[in-house]
């Protein structure tokens, strides 16, 4: 049982809850923005007067074709903010803080057979050529 309960109490366990409540809530006011404002507009200029009621039917099957654009209007939209709201200032917040490569790191071809090999090394551990030190920028030999 206290195994359960560290798996319950864990930070990512209860964000995820919390991501999940707040998403729903988020989708059920932009479905309403949708339906309430989004669709008469567009019913107003396509002639419907209640977008949302657009269907047609087929040997007793009916199809809900304004239902439909309803809930892709709020997929749009929800999408669209959460890239504009969430995925872009994560990104340019992880590539701010993302580490720089050190030059240990970093890789080159050997001219020989194209392997990579160390940017640092002299020879190659592929082919072993002697392919001489890599040109190092003005600055970064106080690093290694």
């Amino acid at each position: 049982m206290s195994g359960f309960r560290k798996f319950i109490l864990r930070g990512n366990v209860i964000d995820l809850a919390v991501g999940i409540v707040i998403g729903a809530a988020f989708t059920a006011v932009i479905q309403a923005l949708v339906k309430g404002l989004i669709t008469p507009i567009i019913g107003v200029f396509g002639g419907i007067p209640d977008f949302s009621d657009w269907s047609f039917s087929i040997n007793n099957s009916r199809f809900a074709i304004g239902e439909f654009i309803n809930a892709l209007l709020s997929f749009l939209i929800i999408a669209t903010v959460v890239y504009f709201l969430i995925v872009i200032p994560v990104n340019a917040l992880m590539d701010r803080f993302k580490p720089e490569e050190s030059i240990e790191l970093r890789k080159r071809e050997c001219p020989r057979c194209l392997s990579k090999i160390p940017f640092l090394a002299d020879r190659c551990a592929f082919c072993s050529a002697d392919i001489g030190p890599a040109d190092v920028p003005e600055g970064v030999r106080a690093e290694i």
